[in-house]
């Protein structure tokens, strides 16, 4: 039976844990969806509040602390928040994209240093980010040998190299200025396991955003086909060939996998700004309706933090003085503003007892105008 947009959109919410949260340790559940955007640092939390029952801030607190979820740029060139476990396999199957976003930038050839010179400071590096160090300590430790290309030296080795942020403290573990501090990866050692850390992180995708296409895995990654072709073919029968939905693109899944009933429902959520279930999928996606893409996705990429109704993205929300604000993009009933108003309420009380306005740098979208039907503020639960 050919599985239909809604039923997959069903499978990618169940297998975020968005239709059910579930009772799970933190890390477990990071490691469940595969990894969490973490690009602000308010939206591992946010998005682990949507997912886990009887969520607790403070266990994320120490997971990052305590170095069992770690942040660092992955996916994408982007930040994630990841388990420990899957950090290095994760590393080794993005190294190589990672590396060509910022070696083969003018930024950094303009300083007429080679692939080798970044190579050869990498134990260099490695040693002294051995503890919790500053971009500012990082610059000023190769200036003397490297001048001022001391500066893009970093800005290339901060991408690629094998180092992950580390907690400052605040409401969400990370502010500026931001601390890194090398990982036990060995840079040669994962150079020989990037295919296995390809076909590492296509089963995880899998498990956490399946059945999907080539393109969807590549959309999520950005590796190119055919090290995803490659990966697909040496994974053998560690995944299935799925009827092909509607875009008609092949699917493919784990063997054990189910996808919900058509009539299942799903309950509303509030979305952190770039959530992951927003960014898994090639164009146009699971979740987002077509027509409300340039509302939610601004042109210089900014995902705003979004209502979901029956699945769906219906509107964004942003935090208000005591309490949300809630903006429709279509014309809600009393049921779905029920749920997104008992929904809101909780995630202001959590929001008020660590930082009642965490997006607060993006109020300028609001600014200049959201063009929704309805508009409502919810205070909060406490």
């Amino acid at each position: 039976m050919t599985l239909t947009a809604r039923r997959l959109t069903l499978a990618t919410l169940d297998r975020q844990l968005l239709l059910e949260r579930k009772r799970l340790d933190v890390a477990e559940a990071v490691r469940q969806v595969c990894a969490v955007q973490a690009q602000a640092p308010a939206s591992p939390y946010l998005a682990l509040w949507n997912r886990v029952e009887g969520f607790v801030p403070e266990d994320l607190d120490a997971a990052f602390t305590d170095r069992r979820i770690v942040k660092a740029t992955l996916m994408r060139i982007t930040l994630h928040a990841v388990h420990a476990d899957d950090y290095a396999p994760y590393h080794a199957a993005m190294v190589r994209s990672l590396r060509a976003s910022r070696l083969y930038d003018r930024r950094y050839t303009s300083t007429e240093l080679s692939e080798e010179d970044a190579d050869t400071l990498l134990p260099r590096l490695a040693a002294f980010m051995a503890g919790p160090r500053t971009g500012a300590d990082v610059e000023a430790e190769f200036t003397e040998s490297l001048g001022a290309d001391a500066h893009r030296l970093w800005w290339a080795l901060r991408t690629y190299a094998p180092i992950q942020h580390t907690p400052t403290g605040g409401p969400w573990s990370f502010k500026l200025p931001n601390t890194y501090r090398a990982s036990a990866v060995d840079p040669v050692d994962e150079t020989k396991d990037a295919a296995a850390g390809v076909r590492r992180l296509l089963l995880s995708y899998l498990r956490a955003f399946g059945p999907a296409s080539a393109p969807d895995f590549a959309r999520f990654t950005l590796l190119g086909r055919p090290v995803i072709t490659q990966a697909l073919s040496e994974l053998g029968d560690q995944v299935v060939r799925r009827v092909p939905g509607p875009a008609r693109a092949a699917l493919f899944d784990l063997p054990d996998a189910t996808v919900p009933a058509e009539d299942t429902p799903a309950p509303p959520r509030l979305l952190p700004m770039w959530d992951s279930t927003l960014l898994a999928h090639a164009l146009p996606g699971r979740v987002m309706p077509q027509e409300y893409r340039p509302l939610v996705v601004r042109r210089n990429g900014d995902m705003l933090p979004t209502l979901l109704v029956d699945g769906q993205v219906a509107g964004v929300w942003r935090a208000t003085d005591g309490g949300l604000e809630l903006t429709a993009f279509r014309k809600l009933d009393k049921a779905a503003w029920r749920g997104l108003t008992e929904e809101a309420r909780k995630l202001a009380a959590l929001l008020a007892d660590r930082d009642p306005a965490p997006y607060s740098r993006y109020n300028h979208w609001w600014d200049k105008g959201i063009p929704g039907v309805e508009s409502r503020t919810v205070e909060s639960a406490s």
